[in-house]
């Protein structure tokens, strides 16, 4: 039975059905399930297969956004029961959309499925100066910088955050990702790593925890 609950709410979570994610969160809880393992077995199963369909292009922004939703639905009910167990987050990250850009849809699905993963999400928003970079790595402790950018007016600010973050010492690790990035300029401003979508965002990011680690 609980196995066919769980994989009932990794189907409620692709289809973006809030109710049915509500409901059988709520069933799995009052089952026993602890609350970590609705979220690895359940959740993010669900949320795995919305980022590979969105990586292949088989779905849009839109879809995401509704699964995430549901998701986010889900996650409200076994929040405070997380924080309450001995469930360990994956790692900080500090994220934001660049200095002089505007652009945020790409950044928010990031974020939403590093959530989704187990990551601490410290969204700094758009237009996003060096100084609140460096403010929040200090004041979080933060393990990753996760930097966005889709104009290339703008991407070059990047390097500006990279260096301040050497420059002044800090152990973090630095990864980038927008439509004009690529690769090889992540690696030529010196980011730790390059994702180029939200799947990618993720594995990444947990790559570079075992690395820092």
């Amino acid at each position: 039975m609980i196995e066919t609950l769980l994989k009932e709410l990794s189907l409620a979570v692709i289809d973006g059905k809030q109710n049915e994610s509500i409901s059988l969160t709520n069933k799995l809880f009052e089952a026993g399930l602890p609350a970590k393992d609705i979220l690895d077995k359940g959740l993010l199963p669900g949320m795995e297969v919305v980022g590979v369909r969105f990586r292949d292009n088989i779905i849009f922004v839109p879809q995401v956004l509704i699964s995430a939703r549901a998701m986010k639905t889900s996650l409200a009910i076994l929040e405070p029961l997380l924080s309450k167990s001995d469930a360990k987050g994956v790692g900080t990250i500090v994220i934001g959309t660049v200095k002089g850009d505007v652009h945020d849809i790409g950044k928010n699905i990031v974020a939403m499925m590093l959530r989704s993963s187990g990551f601490t999400v410290i969204d700094l928003g758009i237009d996003t100066k060096v100084e609140k970079f460096m403010e929040t790595v200090k004041k979080e402790n933060a393990d990753i910088v996760g930097m966005s950018a889709l104009l290339t007016t703008t991407m070059g600010y990047m390097k500006v955050v990279i260096d301040k973050l050497k420059d002044e010492g800090f152990d973090v690790k630095t990864m980038v990702g927008g439509a004009p990035i690529s690769k090889s300029f992540a690696d030529q401003i010196g980011a730790d790593g390059y994702a180029k979508n939200a799947s990618d965002a993720v594995k990444l990011a947990k790559d570079l925890i075992s690395i820092k680690a």
